[in-house]
């Protein structure tokens, strides 16, 4: 599933052809996604100006001069691809429609945005605008970890005398809202602390540490326009390339990258999702 920095490589991608543009037209190929969509989609986003594009952890939020605002999530193989851009920042043609293109937003000027998702773990809704905020999918979200409500003493006092698995714990959307599976292993990695050690028993400054790295490895992740594992593309149809740096995210039995460390990378499963690290490195 897409994480935090893959939608907003895709929000990058989506901010030329949609912030400020017209929907000319909204085709809405099929009545459901993981969700069925909302009554009279097609009809209510059909000459709708996009006032401003922006993410909540792993939503993509449009808000409309209709006083709506448009929630996207990728789920697990959705993607937002661009083409026909007039102004040429999208040199595509547009494509022979797929059997997966269930949305397709063609937006005046030219462009043409269209969300296809094998899978149909994606996801979108319509929302009044000033109650985006109460929405059942954004209500409970946790600070953003690159806002600046996430710092060094939330994260201590959010897990403070918690006894779940660390990993676990950073997980929890509530905590902290966008990290996944991928960069929550590559900052534990980088912060030397074993995914499976108990939250009480970590230092608090060991705690604290933690959020210096998380935003490094996000700002990495984004800057190489996020990690191509399966289905990601960037909305110009191109991987991304984080996974190239990943230190120990799938590479279960290859030698860490620590130097002089002599351990290969663990894998054990946490919950249902595999968790990687050095035991050598990460205690």
């Amino acid at each position: 599933m897409p994480e935090l920095p893959e939608v907003e490589t895709v929000l990058a991608g989506l901010h030329p052809v949609m912030e400020g543009v017209r929907i000319a037209r909204a085709a809405i190929n099929r009545p459901d996604l993981r969700w069925p969509f909302p009554e009279r989609m097609a009809e209510r986003l059909t000459g709708k100006t996009v006032l401003r594009l922006r993410r909540r952890s792993k939503y993509i939020l449009a808000d409309l001069d209709s006083a709506e605002t448009l929630l996207i999530h990728l789920g697990m193989s959705g993607r937002m691809l661009v083409s026909g851009d007039a102004l040429g920042r999208f040199v595509h043609d547009h494509p022979a429609p797929e059997k997966h293109d269930h949305v397709v937003f063609d937006m005046e000027g030219g462009a043409r945005i269209t969300f296809n998702d094998p899978r149909r773990f994606g996801a979108m809704d319509l929302m009044a605008t000033d109650a985006a905020g109460t929405h059942p999918l954004l209500a409970a979200l946790g600070p953003e970890p690159l806002g600046n409500d996430f710092h060094e003493a939330h994260l201590v006092d959010a897990l403070r005398g918690r006894s779940m698995p660390v990993k676990s714990a950073l997980l929890d959307q509530k905590i902290v809202a966008g990290l996944g599976n991928i960069y929550v292993c590559e900052a534990l990695f980088r912060c030397g602390i074993h995914p499976g050690r108990r939250v009480n028993r970590i230092s608090e400054a060991r705690i604290a540490a933690l959020v210096p790295v998380i935003r490094e490895v996000l700002r990495e992740a984004i800057a190489a326009g996020g990690s191509s594992l399966r289905d990601f593309r960037q909305a110009d149809g191109e991987l991304g390339y984080f996974q190239h740096s990943f230190d120990v995210y799938g590479r279960e039995g290859q030698p860490c990258r620590t130097p002089d460390c002599t351990n290969t990378v663990h894998r054990i499963v946490q919950s249902g999702r595999s968790s990687f690290y050095c035991p050598g490195c990460q205690r």
